[in-house]
């Protein structure tokens, strides 16, 4: 891949339970360059727009620190989203 090629876009999450699931924005992400710092590449690129995506996805309850976690699925702030 050149720089100037175009990612290719995230797997889709699939809902197969009875609950309808509406995407409001899909946001693409430029990747970041390997810079060898031995962090975990991973991290940050799981993103879940509700616990709906969460659960479909298995991830759910997703704790803090872990690939997905993000403040605004963590309602009472106590380090677990998705938990209820």
């Amino acid at each position: 891949m050149t720089p100037e090629s175009e990612p290719e876009p995230a797997a889709t999450v699939t809902v197969t339970a009875k609950e309808t699931v509406k995407v409001s924005r899909t946001v693409t992400a430029q990747a970041e360059a390997d810079t060898g710092s031995g962090s975990d590449a991973d991290s940050g690129s799981t993103h879940y727009a509700n616990c709906t995506e969460a659960r479909a996805a298995g991830a759910a309850p997703v704790h803090r620190g872990e690939p997905g976690y993000a403040s605004h699925l963590d309602r009472d702030n106590d380090g677990v989203a998705c938990d209820s």
